[in-house]
């Protein structure tokens, strides 16, 4: 939440309030003077490749869901020493490709060569919740406070809330902020990014859930016929199994527990083969595998489902055959 006033801070949060966590993060060109961050001294002041320097809590991390692509994040003892983490753009920028005890970068002022060297202590993997954090270099509040004379007031406030409730939080967050002034607090959105992959998630899911009706309904259709023709080229063993006492509800169960097996079968070895694919791919991406087991249960049932009405009408068409007709065609 970007404008909150210098030297306000931003207060605590009751626990009936519908938050789950937050943040601070200041950025340089607002409450700190002006620092750059650099590979070296010896590059040009101006040569800062559009990086900012930040302060930030270790909070920081549980409140975007920020993810530590090498080393770690700050803490309170490291955040007291000239210490930065690097975001994930901020590192590719400045040729910070794996950390070694002696990676380090250069902060100092865009007017001159005074600074000091800081290690590198990781970078984070991209962050979609806080795009401003991939070009930014992290410092802890402590160190900016003696690098650069920051009076630690927020200049920017994360606030991670739960889902059902963001519109009511966000209604409160600039009267809470700032009460005398809430409309010089600005509060801002989800990034175009989220929204767009929230919306592109939901079409897809729509688009399987759409793919896989058809694909049971093409199942249904095939085992349906599989099973008419079935009734047809058996017509002696129902007349046989007929003229040996066996009843009609008999043989329309006989043929309905066939198509249901039949389904059965199908849909286990298609969720085992989803299943295989799921893990594959996350093998080979390095991804952590989610494998829910309502979805393959449902689909399981669904199979289920389609063998039951699939063979409905082949049974009761069985079911019907008269035992000396049936007999007479042998």
């Amino acid at each position: 939440m970007p404008g909150s006033p210098p030297g306000r801070a931003f207060p605590s949060w009751t626990p009936t309030t519908p938050v789950i966590g937050v943040t601070v993060a200041l950025a340089a060109v607002t409450a700190l003077p002006a620092i750059t961050v650099r590979r070296t001294a010896a590059i040009p002041p101006a040569d800062t490749n559009g990086i900012a320097v930040m302060t930030a809590s270790p909070a920081l991390v549980p409140t975007l869901a920020l993810k530590v692509g090498s080393g770690r994040f700050l803490d309170t003892a490291t955040g007291r020493f000239p210490a930065v983490v690097l975001g994930a753009a901020a590192a590719r920028a400045l040729g910070v490709a794996r950390l070694t005890p002696a990676t380090q970068v250069f902060l100092g002022t865009p007017d001159g060569p005074h600074g000091t060297y800081a290690a590198v202590l990781g970078f984070l993997a991209p962050s979609p919740l806080a795009p401003e954090i991939d070009t930014a270099a992290l410092l802890g509040e402590p160190a900016a406070t003696g690098l650069a004379g920051s009076d630690g007031a927020p200049t920017r406030v994360y606030l991670r809330a739960r889902p059902d409730r963001v519109p009511a939080v966000r209604a409160l967050l600039a009267r809470t902020a700032n009460p005398a002034e809430p409309g010089a607090v600005t509060v801002g959105r989800p990034s175009e990014l989220l929204i767009a992959r929230a919306t592109a998630g939901g079409s897809l899911t729509v688009l399987a859930l759409g793919l896989g009706g058809i694909a049971i309904l093409v199942g249904a259709v095939g085992v349906a016929n599989v099973m008419v023709a079935a009734t047809l080229d058996r017509r002696a063993e129902v007349g046989l199994r007929r003229a040996l006492g066996a009843t009609r509800a008999g043989i329309g169960a006989l043929f309905l527990t066939e198509s249901t097996l039949l389904c059965a079968i199908a849909g286990v070895a298609g969720a085992l083969l989803g299943v295989a694919t799921a893990l594959t791919y996350a093998a080979v991406t390095a991804a952590t595998p989610v494998l829910p087991a309502l979805p393959i249960a449902a689909a399981v049932g669904a199979a289920l489902l389609a063998g039951v009405t699939a063979g409905f009408y082949p049974a009761l068409r069985a079911a019907r055959i008269a035992p000396t007709e049936a007999v007479r065609s042998m």
